[in-house]
């Protein structure tokens, strides 16, 4: 939209009125707000459920693998033969033998509930999601037969542990005697204590060697399941098909779908509808341009219908009038992602200051999973969301320039 000088002039002078004209400054700062707002708000939503999602694959795929093969009874008894089928499947990175089994944990008086993971060693250290989250010990610590462990923060924090604290495991399926089923009391003591973020499993993970696992729970040589990672995990289902054709009813596979549906569904869900409501906002803000322009109209017929007399064409009305809407939205888009911006990079501060002030926790990482507000920035969407913004604002000055297009000189000019 190319104006002509005396038009960028013009609208310089109205996006600007005189003093008897304050009350449409209002309208027209309160729009302006409202865009930004309504910017900031996508960013910052947009962004959190990015990070949120984002964060959650991260750990969860970390520590559980793309997908899981494991027997129906729990035991995978010829798991060699399967891991390596498994590794020769096109598209499969790895097959790590795990463990997995809940139990009971204590320490001085207080009883947990626990998820024990058996790990081989190596692959305990090479973990990255295990290896970079360490907080407390060393995970060099952890051998067969050293009746070591690593345990979760939170899980250690419940528990009242620290790194040299021996806590018991309990197995209930222990041997059994002409009086019953004894339980099985294993001391361990714990070598390292991590924090990989995500509540859930550091309030209940406790690893430890396979062999160490695979003593307590009795289970001879059987491991529980095997992890598998591949290259491409939206397309894991498809690589691995011939895996699953292969094995047959010997074991069963999910992926990180299926064994996280209601999570990312929700996830998913929730995007949509914060966009919405969002994109509404933006909507009531784009209104109140209109309004703002519709009474910059009303007070300015008179000097329209003098410059139509001077050879304004009614064009050249409509750009004024349209470029004093666009740079009120464009300002407040502007605006908006500044504020977007500012707000991601601090927002762990903003959320710790407002619970200081409040005395609200909000948020708690056994409701939110996460221990930390996570945060994504996408450059399509911001993208996405700056043209939407700039569109809605455009058709709101669509009506308001039509109006001053529309006013006749004649009328307005009769009595004067």
């Amino acid at each position: 939209m190319m104006l002509s000088r005396y038009e960028r002039m013009i609208a310089r002078r109205y996006l600007l009125p005189g003093k008897g004209e304050r009350f449409i400054v209002l309208v027209a700062g309160f729009s302006l707000g409202a865009v930004m707002l309504g910017v900031a708000a996508l960013v910052i939503v947009m962004s959190v459920m990015n990070g949120f999602r984002a964060e959650l694959f991260d750990k969860i795929v970390g520590l559980n693998g793309h997908a899981v093969v494991q027997s129906v009874d729990g035991r995978l008894a010829d798991w060699q033969q399967v891991a390596r089928w498994a590794k020769e499947t096109p598209g499969v990175t790895s097959a790590v033998p795990l463990i997995e089994q809940p139990l009971m944990s204590s320490y001085n008086g207080r009883v947990e509930g626990v998820l024990v993971r058996g790990m081989r060693v190596s692959d305990i250290r090479s973990n990255a999601t295990i290896g970079q989250k360490v907080v407390a010990g060393s995970l060099a610590e952890l051998k067969p037969g050293s009746n070591r462990v690593a345990i979760g923060a939170r899980l250690a924090e419940a528990l009242g542990a620290t790194v040299g604290s021996e806590i018991t495991l309990i197995n209930p399926a222990g041997q059994s005697t002409p009086f019953g089923t004894v339980p099985r009391y294993v001391n361990y003591t714990v070598a390292a204590i991590f924090e990989i973020g995500v509540y859930d499993y550091d309030k209940a993970y406790v690893i430890m060697p396979m062999e160490d696992a695979q003593t307590l729970l009795l289970m001879g040589d059987n491991v529980g399941m095997i992890e598998l990672q591949t290259d491409n995990p939206d397309k894991v289902g498809q690589i691995l098909a011939p895996l699953a054709k292969k094995i047959g009813h010997l074991a069963v596979i999910s992926d990180w779908r299926q064994m996280n549906a209601q999570l990312f569904d929700a996830l998913a869900v929730e995007r949509v509808a914060m966009f919405t409501v969002l994109c509404i906002i933006i909507l009531v803000a784009a209104f109140n341009i209109a309004s703002s322009l519709i009474m910059l109209v009303r007070a300015k017929t008179r000097d329209i219908a003098i410059m139509r007399t001077m050879g304004a064409t009614r064009g050249a009305m409509m750009r004024i009038f349209m470029t004093v809407g666009v740079t009120i939205g464009a300002l407040g888009i502007v605006a908006g992602l500044v504020l977007g911006a500012i707000f991601l990079f601090y927002r762990q501060a903003v959320v710790n200051f407002v619970q200081m002030v409040t005395g609200q926790n909000l948020w708690d990482p056994s409701i939110r999973y996460l221990t930390e507000l996570p945060s994504k920035p996408d450059p399509v969407e911001i993208v996405a969301i700056v043209l939407i913004t700039a569109l809605m604002t455009l058709l709101a000055t669509l009506y308001p320039a039509y109006k001053a297009a529309s006013t006749d000189p004649v009328q307005v000019l009769r009595y004067e």
